[in-house]
């Protein structure tokens, strides 16, 4: 109708519209894929069935690789490069890609490169994820690369195998979410705290079917790589994808790096990207609002998640689910966990701490942990206390700030790059029973090793567990504001 204002679109909406090749009447859609990430654990049968096919990448420049799951931590073995990967399962991965990467001239940052490291870092790191790009890796955290106003998930390998051959995917557009965190937060409340808090509150299936933007306040106050933080665990909320609108922060970061648009061309997608953001007048399917101040230092008590209270909290009952469906699980994690109902959070023992992963291992964080631990030591009672750079390139920048002597000072080990104990898949494994202070993703039974128990928890939060011998509350620290 005449003088009817247009309906506004989200950031979502106008990232889909972008890359859109084609709608079909059953609601698949094809879009375009501007970069693909690639690392050695969901490729090699991508690669397998190129071959076979005789088929070629559509489009070698837009593809990225790096090795991340399978690498060792340790110096020993890193030393050496490939041949000195002791696992025989890891060393036949990360050869494969090798191998791959150099039969069809894709660019990798391969072991031995200072730029090797976790894909979901590297990417950000190097420019190679733009605002308003499509992003797509086979690992499901690539929900990482939201953070720059992107549209970016996780996919399976035969969907590796097609963006490699056709630079598109065959995709179903999601639903919009809104989740604001207005106000500000408090002293030793991080974005790895505001995260877990938002799973806390909608559940990890409360995103399903959605594309969730983080909004508000707090976000817009939020460094990138907090909102990264915040992006990559979008998909333990349920939603494949997380985003947050593009602005001055965004612009300055990607600002000079390797991969980002030089001279005139920047101007030109400066302007494009200032455009990345929800109209006033879009319409989100669902709302969900937080208030920043009321968000605490969070713990995960259970194998999910969800399962996660504030860290000045007791360990619920099965009594205390919601439903009878969780009041089984509450049972199962309990026990799993060797944990009894009604006991502190600050009474839960740790016995190894992990500092890393796609989530928590850029310079911020490690900023972070250094400025727990400094002056202090590890408590006898933690066997192992590790802290792992996100890539080569954050470990030098660590170095070169001290961040590296700190750690080793009170007794963690620094490593080298790369996924390390988030998952298990190399060397870096929690024994049986065990309880950890990791400032990961994900918490199910087993993820960090069999039997192994896994707390969620920021950098600041793990490097206090550290020192404690068990979950403290860091605002009870006296924090050095400073450690470069």
């Amino acid at each position: 109708m005449a003088g009817q204002a247009s309906k506004g679109k989200t950031l979502y909406d106008k990232l889909w519209d972008a890359h859109l090749v084609r709608q079909r009447d059953d609601g698949s859609a094809l879009i375009y894929i501007d970069r693909h990430l690639l690392h050695e654990v969901t490729s090699p049968q991508a690669f397998e069935g190129l071959k076979i096919a005789g088929r070629k990448p559509w489009r070698l420049d837009a593809n990225l690789a790096t090795p991340d799951h399978n690498v060792p931590t340790t110096s020993n073995e890193r030393q050496h490069g490939i041949e000195g990967i002791e696992d025989p399962v890891s060393k036949i991965q990360v050869k494969t890609l090798d191998e791959n990467c150099n039969y069809f001239s894709i660019t990798q940052f391969n072991m031995q490169d200072q730029r090797q490291g976790i894909v979901h870092v590297v990417g950000p790191e190097q420019g190679a994820t733009l605002p308003g790009m499509t992003v797509v890796c086979g690992d499901s955290h690539t929900s990482t690369h939201g953070a720059f106003g992107a549209l970016a998930h996780g996919i399976g390998t035969s969907e590796v195998e097609h963006v490699l051959a056709t630079q598109c995917l065959v995709a179903k557009k999601m639903k919009n979410m809104l989740v604001r965190v207005d106000g500000a937060l408090g002293v030793g409340v991080t974005p790895k705290d505001v995260i877990l808090a938002i799973i806390g509150r909608i559940g990890t299936a409360g995103g399903t079917g959605f594309a969730i933007e983080f909004g508000g306040d707090v976000i817009r106050n939020m460094t990138m790589e907090g909102r990264m933080t915040l992006c990559n665990m979008a998909i333990e909320a349920g939603a494949r994808a997380g985003m947050v609108a593009v602005d001055q922060n965004t612009i300055d970061y990607v600002h000079g790096r390797p991969f980002a648009p030089q001279g005139d061309q920047w101007e030109e997608a400066v302007k494009v990207w200032e455009t990345l953001h929800s109209d006033d007048n879009a319409e989100f399917d669902q709302v969900v609002v937080l208030n920043g101040e009321n968000i605490k230092p969070q713990v995960s008590w259970g194998t999910s998640p969800e399962m996660v209270l504030p860290v000045d909290a007791n360990v619920p009952s099965p009594e205390d689910a919601p439903d009878e469906t969780r009041k089984e699980g509450y049972a199962r994690a309990l026990e799993y966990m060797g944990l009894t109902a009604g006991q502190k959070v600050t009474d839960i023992p740790v016995d190894r701490v992990f500092i890393g992963s796609c989530t928590n291992s850029r310079i911020e964080d490690l900023r972070e942990a250094a400025a727990v631990v400094k002056g202090r030591r590890v408590a006898g009672s933690v066997k192992e206390a590790l802290v792992v750079p996100g890539s080569g390139l954050v470990k030098a920048q660590a170095e070169a700030e001290g961040l590296d002597q700190i750690f080793v000072a009170a007794g963690l080990q620094w490593r080298e790059p790369g996924c390390s104990m988030c998952l298990a898949m190399n060397a870096d494994k929690l024994g049986q029973g065990e309880h950890c202070a990791s400032t990961s993703n994900r918490n199910f039974e087993g993820r960090q090793g069999f039997g192994g128990r896994t707390h969620l928890v920021s950098p600041a939060m793990a490097a206090a567990a550290a020192i404690a011998g068990h979950f403290v509350d860091v605002r009870t620290f006296d924090v050095q504001e400073s450690v470069a």
